[in-house]
């Protein structure tokens, strides 16, 4: 009888040791260590082993000589998952996508699975039964797809078994934290089985050119359970988002091999699936009867799509000694930041208040591009001013109170022609080079924050 080999494993990075330790040399966490059986192949045979193949033996060659060819990217009939994506699935690639529980990762997939046209694709559950699936089918769509089958199935040799008998065009597995190889003796899930799990997919989806899509959990700081070279190992990641308390979730690119590494894709829940919302702007700019202080509208960029959306500040006397600062859906350090230039070069005391930012909608802005907005939001409400709802802004800060011009500057201000707005205020740096004739928009270039608050409170 073999003798039982076992190693401990870092359960955030996959760190392996032979002996336990405290904290990890690799990624510094403490107690993370699991002691985990490892039972190595008996045959070098790998699990994914198509039936009559050989190993080709790869030899090196020079750039010059490769020959250059075009991913065919294969539309998967979602608008919103193609642009994340970058223009839809390439053959052979690997797509990990994590989120909460029951945030809608399932629902996402089964969609993808009954409605892609002319694909046959195989949608493996280690987590639900068949007729639970049956039942999420019928709910979101009438007509399902002829060409969907399911399987129910945790074993990655029963796995490899069925995909060998169908040939499938596409591959779902939901999830790869209850896969189990049988040349690992460890619980699934843990970061060994995770590992393994992954790695003959991965040789699976490039040996064959099938596309191969996997649900994956996430741990209570919001990173996808296993180690953290899983998402290197695959070729792209996405992070599905939202608060289920809200109809919206956003599908966002974290990265990507065949595209931008900034997109993002929102859909609405309902109760008959996931719709593809295409004009973000219109959800993310409340609808109001009257214009009230603290509101001001940005026009920002996620990836290569440009969105308004609106920033709300509330601005109030401390009823406690120490002034409160919180932000929802921006950084609180990058709002310190600009309440010390508000107080430093434009003499508002702001020390002595509480200060309350919100990014409307419930999603997280990092363009600096907000900047010039949160800005104005913030002395609108602590002058009890209100600003049109005409107007929108597309600039950044600076330490010194200069505004700073940013990038695709034509593509904000079209998204706010389009949508209506009257006047949008932008470095006038942006202005060199810009055909200002061909926008409706009145755009105001401006420099210093004195310039913009002169125009808006007079």
């Amino acid at each position: 009888m073999a003798k039982t080999k076992s190693a401990y494993f870092c359960q955030s990075c996959g760190y392996e040791t032979a002996k336990w330790l405290g904290k990890c040399p690799s990624c510094n966490s403490w107690n993370t260590f699991v002691e985990e059986i490892i039972e190595k192949p008996a045959s070098n045979i790998p699990a994914w082993q198509p039936s009559g193949s050989s190993k080709k033996l790869n030899k090196p060659n020079k750039v010059a000589n490769i020959a250059s060819s075009t991913e065919h990217k294969i539309s998967t009939s979602d608008l919103e998952l193609d642009r994340v994506l970058g223009g839809g699935l390439v053959a052979g690639s690997v797509i990990l996508i994590g989120g909460e529980p029951g945030i809608g990762k399932s629902t996402l997939m089964l969609q993808l699975a009954l409605n892609i046209p002319g694909k046959k694709v195989l949608y493996i559950s280690g987590e639900e039964s068949e007729q639970q699936i049956k039942m999420r089918a019928e709910r979101i769509t009438e007509n399902p797809a002829a060409d969907c089958y399911i399987l129910t199935e945790t074993s990655t040799q029963h796995i490899f078994k069925q995909i060998e008998d169908l040939e499938p065009d596409i591959l779902v597995i939901d999830s790869i934290q209850t896969l189990h190889s049988s040349h690992i003796e460890s619980t699934p899930g843990s970061v060994s089985q995770v590992r393994e799990c992954t790695a003959e997919l991965i040789r699976f989806a490039k040996e064959t050119g099938t596309p191969v899509f996997l649900i994956g959990h996430i741990t209570k700081d919001g990173a996808i359970a296993g180690p953290k070279i899983l998402e290197h190992m695959v070729d792209t990641v996405l992070q599905f988002e939202g608060d289920r308390h809200h109809i919206y979730r956003i599908l966002r690119s974290i990265k990507n091999r065949f595209g931008a590494a900034a997109e993002l894709g929102i859909y609405a829940m309902h109760g008959a699936g996931l719709r593809q919302v295409s004009n973000p702007s219109e959800i993310l700019l409340s609808q109001r009867d009257e214009e009230l202080s603290g509101i001001a509208i940005s026009a920002t960029l996620e990836g290569a799509r440009p969105m308004l959306i609106e920033t709300q500040a509330l601005v109030s006397t401390a009823a406690f000694g120490t002034p409160q600062r919180s932000a929802t859906g921006f950084d609180t350090r990058r709002m310190n930041m600009l309440l010390a230039v508000l107080e430093k070069r434009c003499g508002f005391r702001l020390g002595t208040r509480d200060v309350f930012l919100n990014i409307a909608g419930g999603i997280r802005v990092e363009d600096p591009a907000i900047d010039l907005a949160i800005v104005a939001a913030i002395i609108s409400s602590h002058e009890d001013i209100s600003i049109s709802s005409k107007i929108c802004f597309a600039a950044e800060v600076g330490l010194s109170g200069e505004i700073r011009a940013v990038n695709r500057i034509e593509q904000r201000i079209s998204e706010a022609d389009k949508l209506g707005f009257e006047r949008i205020f932008v470095s006038k740096y942006n202005l060199k080079g810009l055909d200002t004739g061909k926008f409706n928009i009145e755009i105001t270039g401006v420099s210093k924050i004195e310039d913009v608050f002169s125009l808006l409170f007079g």
